[in-house]
């Protein structure tokens, strides 16, 4: 019912089309808190990521926003490589002992891409990108806002609205480091400030190492190529500005792991865990090279004795869990083709997003996308460790950030076309030799 509001009103009010950015942006961090989705089909209880047909409030923003705007997909950087891993995932559905689980991710996917067209539609305008980021940073603080009520209320590793730590802290990726850039470029707004430091908060009071460890390298990688890309006397003063956050946050951090590991010790298990999780996936791949069907790994882990042969604990907590790593759940799920597509949606856009960036050092847009291009470096490493990036809140944010790399690089390319024919039309004609020069003079005296 939101499809036809929306397009009426951006068709409407094209000057209002800034409340629906800052809705693209904040949305992944509230749907779960104010319930704005809805489900076609709906398995609750089943045991994989994604549980059903489901549509919410941003997908249908998502859809106005496209078929509001000019041409959308025309020329769009890394639609192909989205595409390829989308067709992966429809491909696996017919090795799935139960199809209509593994469409659930086929349609989920088919969600993202949507998110990614219409984050691209607008991103090369860096008005747009202002208010989207600002949607960010309000979802950064209600989340900190959530992380803080939820630590005062005795919560040692708090979750936000997310449900589980791991899963906020990785979405706060696509947060702290696009709005940090921000930062980097000029933007001198407060929200956005408050954004970043809101993010750090909640990373901080979830209590996660590898989620507190990965957006502590992320922010020195970021400062250190933005340094390098080119140095600024603004740039310092928000490395300046990233110590005294530190300052603040570190404390933080330090009092939640302490509570943390009072009550439930680091020893080895966890690590042996994870070993047996890993020896579980691989021994899958290794049977099924085309993969069992995406969406069904905790399925055929238990079901087909994989979970066991490989010594994963009996509990309900460990055979409900999917291996915490991400490119091995893909490889499981779906195979070579979805393996090979997936690390090629993450490498290819981390690649040209930093060539893009050091090859337009003077352009702000390029500080942009050396921001999202390091998230999508981190998040390449923390998937090593971790396998929530399926869900889609989290693949919601990935999309944003890819659509801003990919919009900033159409649009820079749209500006240089223009710019070359603008030169060409410039360019006088050349005077003839010979006979036909002493004409034209004669006919320019005449």
């Amino acid at each position: 019912m939101s499809i036809p509001v929306f397009i009426a009103w951006l068709r409407r009010s094209p000057r209002q089309r800034k409340w629906a950015y800052l809705g693209v942006g904040i949305l992944p961090f509230v749907i779960s808190a104010l319930n704005l989705d809805a489900a076609f089909v709906t398995w609750p209880a089943w045991p994989g990521y994604a549980k059903g047909i489901v549509v919410s409030l941003l997908d249908t923003l998502a859809i106005a926003i496209l078929v509001t705007s000019r041409a959308p997909l025309k020329k769009l950087p890394f639609l192909l490589i989205f595409l390829a891993y989308l067709f992966a995932v429809a491909l696996s559905i017919a090795a799935s002992s139960l199809p209509m689980s593994s469409f659930f991710y086929l349609f989920q996917v088919g969600r993202v891409l949507l998110i990614f067209v219409a984050v691209a539609s607008f991103a090369g305008d860096p008005h747009a990108i202002r208010w989207l980021s600002f949607g960010l940073a309000l979802g950064a603080i209600f989340q900190a806002v959530a992380t803080i009520d939820q630590r005062l209320s005795g919560v040692v590793q708090a979750s936000g609205t997310m449900g589980h730590q791991n899963l906020l802290g990785l979405m706060l990726h696509f947060v702290t480091l696009p709005l940090l850039a921000l930062l980097l470029a000029g933007e001198r707004n407060k929200l956005i400030m408050l954004g970043v430091l809101a993010a750090l908060v909640a990373v901080a009071l979830g209590a996660s190492r590898g989620t507190v460890g990965f957006v502590a390298i992320g922010i020195v990688l970021l400062l250190t190529f933005s340094l390098l890309r080119r140095s600024t006397a603004h740039k310092w003063k928000i490395v300046g500005l990233a110590v005294v956050a530190f300052a603040i946050v570190a404390p933080i951090a330090m009092i939640s792991f302490q509570e943390r590991f009072t009550i439930r010790p680091v020893n080895e298990g966890s690590d042996e865990e994870r070993l047996a999780f890993e020896r579980a996936a691989k021994s899958m791949w290794s049977d099924h090279p085309m993969g069992v069907g995406a969406n069904q790994y905790v399925l055929v882990a238990n079901s087909q004795g994989y979970s066991a042969r490989a010594g994963v604990i009996w509990n309900w907590a460990s055979r409900s869990a999917n291996v915490h790593n991400m490119y091995l759940l893909a490889a499981a799920e779906t195979g070579w083709p979805g393996f090979l597509t997936f690390i090629a949606l993450l490498l290819i856009p981390t690649v040209q997003g930093l060539v893009f960036a050091f090859r337009n050092r003077r352009d702000p847009r390029g500080e942009v996308v050396l921001g999202a291009s390091v998230t999508f470096l981190i998040l390449g490493l923390h998937g090593l460790y971790e396998w929530v990036f399926v869900v889609y809140h989290a693949q919601y944010v990935f999309a944003i950030a890819l659509g801003i790399v990919a919009g900033c690089m159409r649009q820079l390319k749209i500006e240089q076309r223009m710019r070359a024919k603008a030169a060409g039309a410039q360019r006088p004609t050349p005077v003839k030799s010979g006979g036909d020069a002493h004409l034209g003079a004669a006919r320019t005296s005449h």
